[in-house]
């Protein structure tokens, strides 16, 4: 048996917050979603002049990458690539996901939608990368 470890709501948070900060300081409105290693949400949020859709496709975006361990870029690239049959899976292949890991293990994603594809992905590896940051330290978030 092995120990693996989880996301709290404290984990989301600070993920959540980092993801927005960078948003904000880029001046752009995006939802940032937040999902467990089952796929489950522990954050949703849209910012004050995030487009209506990006509530409904962030999570999508971050449930992806908890299904397939890697980044949703991976399955827009597939399908860009033509590879079309990639969107016959459970996935959405749109840049913006990106999973969060943990002693190799895939513990959650981030999902960020609501500007570019590029700038989505953009924001959410700066959530991972706090909680990254946290993680190699050993320091529990405040």
């Amino acid at each position: 048996m092995r120990t693996i470890k989880a996301l709290t709501l404290d984990d989301a948070k600070l993920v959540a917050a980092a993801a927005e900060a960078e948003a904000i300081s880029r001046g752009w409105a995006v939802s940032i979603a937040i999902c467990d290693a089952g796929g489950h949400a522990l954050w949703l949020q849209r910012m004050d002049g995030a487009p209506l859709m990006s509530a409904a496709v962030a999570p999508e975006k971050a449930r992806t990458c908890v299904l397939s361990g890697k980044p949703s870029k991976v399955f827009e690239d597939m399908v860009n690539n033509g590879r079309i049959a990639a969107l016959a899976m459970p996935v959405v292949p749109l840049e913006g996901g990106e999973p969060i890991l943990c002693d190799a293990m895939v513990i959650g994603a981030v999902g960020v939608s609501g500007v570019k594809a590029g700038e989505d992905a953009q924001v959410a590896r700066a959530g991972v990368a706090a909680l990254d940051a946290i993680i190699e330290t050993g320091k529990e978030p405040s």
